[in-house]
Formats: structure tokens, C-alpha cells, sequence
């Protein structure tokens, strides 16, 4: 029985267990061919890929520039995209250690900001450093160095990554019900279309709201898990071009990079570089999004 036809009866919950505890002996293409079919539910068709969330999975197999690990290094991506835009649009890193316990918790300021260097949704945010509980803290960070983000959905660039954890200065605009973020998405090194998000990140669905916009600012008409806002945006922010801008020098000869940003007393600072949206496992409302969407990717050639 083919595995399509396994999966099929019902028994895909069980698989995916199996595959999470088998992970690091299954193959990356295999790996994500089951995942995909798990996730959304159909299969991965890669030869040759033709929506959105295809292409992401084959730029993961295929496209393997050795440089796109700094670029997801939380660290070392500060100073390349400082040497891009200006390590004025740079938020400072107040230090950088190999293990929780090298931590001077005593030289740190009474708010900051803990984040682990080489995945994504780690992060601690202090508010007083006398409420802190550190003991909560290290199991959490211990634990996120440990892992290996690469392995749950084969992102290549996290791979390699050094793991460590970085502290950053607490920024009390963002975080905050109001918050607002700038996601733009570049195909080839040029705008694809810009996202505004409004609430928390990494916050609950239901109280994250996403945006997209084209080139003109105009507002699209899909949404993949954060919904539409019930007011968007309707005039341009001023410091969207700019930031745009920002996005294509940060992208140039990368088929698909999508470039955060936000706004703190009207400097611009870049938030994060990344390489597949959701892995790659988008659930676009209207599902035809996917193919609009994955026309626009031109793929690297390959030998």
C-alpha cells in the first residue's frame, strides 16, 4: 500500500507521532512530503512545484546558499543587515551567552528582553527584574538549546545555527494590544505585497489581526490563520516606502524572503529576516491564494 493510501484511512494522527519520534532518520523530502499531507491535507507536488506553499518546501530542499544561516542567526544577522541599512535601524544588543547560567542577571537592566538565537517564540520579556523567577526562566531557555529547530519542519537555515541566548532592551510600544508590525514579503528581491499586523505577536489568532497590501496600497483580499483587521489601514503610513526599500536591499538574489519591521519614535528598526512564511504549510482563505501566490516565486536553477 502506497503511503498516500496509508494516510488515507485514518490514521494520520498516529503517523505524525511516529514521524515527530523518527524525525532525525527520515529523510528531508519524505520528511516534508508526510507533513505536508498531514497538515493541509493534500499532496506535496514538487516536480515541478507550483503554489506558494510547494515552493517554499522546494526551496528548503534545494536552495541551500550557505549564507541564509547568518541570516536566521538572531545575532549575527544584526550586523549583516547593519552594514545594509545602518546600524541606526538596529535594535542593541545588550550581550550574548552560550548558556543561561553565564547570564549576569545583576549587570542586566530592570526591563529587557531574553531570546534564543537560533529559533523562533523563545523569548522571555522582563518588565521588573525583582519579580523575575530565574529558575522558571533557565528551564525554559535550557530546554530551547537543546532543540534543533531545523528538525520539526527541515528550515534549512536553522541547521547550523550557533545556540544562544541574546538579551535586547525591553521596548514598551511593542508588545501591547495596538502594537503595530510590518511584514514585507519580496519575491526575487522586489516587493510582493506588505503585511501591517496589530496586536501581540505570536499572540492568539483570534486577537492578532493581519493585513496585506499590494504595491499601491491596495488591500487583498486573503488572510492565512491572522484574519483581516475589522479597520484596516486605509491611507499609507510614511514610513512604509522607506521601510519597503529596507526590504528589497535586505532580499536582493533571494527567491522569497519575507523582512520584518517596526516603528519606535519614528525610527525604523528591523525585526527579523524570514525564509518560509509559516513553514510553508500556509491555509490561504481564498485557497486560490496559494497558486496567485507561488506565480510570483521564481525559482533558482539547481544542477
Amino acid at each position: 500500500m502506497k503511503l498516500i493510501e496509508i494516510l488515507q484511512k485514518g490514521i494520520v494522527r498516529k503517523v505524525y507521532l511516529v514521524v515527530e519520534r523518527c524525525a532525525s532518520i527520515i529523510p528531508d523530502k519524505v520528511y516534508l512530503q508526510i507533513v505536508y499531507y498531514i497538515r493541509l491535507h493534500k499532496k506535496l507536488h514538487l516536480d515541478p512545484p507550483i503554489t506558494f506553499n510547494e515552493k517554499l518546501q522546494w526551496l528548503k530542499l534545494y536552495d541551500r546558499n550557505p549564507r541564509y544561516t547568518d541570516m536566521v542567526d538572531k545575532a549575527k544577522i544584526k550586523e549583516i543587515v547593519g552594514e545594509l541599512i545602518g546600524k541606526e535601524h538596529i535594535v542593541p544588543t545588550i550581550g550574548v551567552w552560550d548558556c543561561f547560567d553565564d547570564i549576569d542577571f545583576e549587570a542586566l537592566p530592570d526591563k529587557f528582553v531574553l531570546k534564543c538565537t537560533h529559533d523562533s517564540g523563545s523569548v522571555f520579556i522582563c518588565r521588573d527584574k525583582s519579580c523575575i523567577d530565574k529558575k522558571k526562566i533557565r528551564k525554559q531557555f535550557t530546554a530551547a538549546l537543546k532543540r534543533n529547530y531545523y528538525w520539526g519542519g527541515r528550515e534549512w537555515p536553522y541547521k547550523n545555527v550557533r545556540r544562544r541566548i541574546i538579551a535586547e532592551p525591553y521596548i514598551p510600544s511593542l508588545g501591547n494590544h495596538d502594537s503595530r508590525e510590518y511584514k514585507i514579503t519580496c519575491f526575487n528581491g522586489k516587493l510582493g505585497f506588505s503585511t501591517i499586523c496589530s496586536g501581540i505577536a505570536h499572540s492568539k489568532l483570534s486577537v492578532r489581526k493581519n493585513d496585506h497590501y499590494d504595491k499601491d496600497f491596495n488591500m487583498l483580499p486573503f488572510w492565512s490563520f491572522y484574519e483581516h483587521s475589522d479597520n484596516p489601514i486605509k491611507e499609507k503610513p510614511v514610513e512604509l516606502d522607506q521601510i519597503v526599500e529596507f526590504a528589497e536591499i535586505i532580499s536582493k538574489g533571494i527567491p522569497y524572503l519575507r523582512v520584518d519591521f517596526y516603528v519606535v519614535d519614528n525610527v525604523i528598526y528591523f525585526g527579523e529576516a524570514t525564509f518560509y512564511t509559516w513553514g510553508g504549510f500556509n491555509k490561504f482563505v481564498p485557497k486560490e491564494w496559494d497558486k496567485l501566490l507561488g506565480d510570483k516565486i521564481v525559482l533558482p536553477t539547481v544542477e
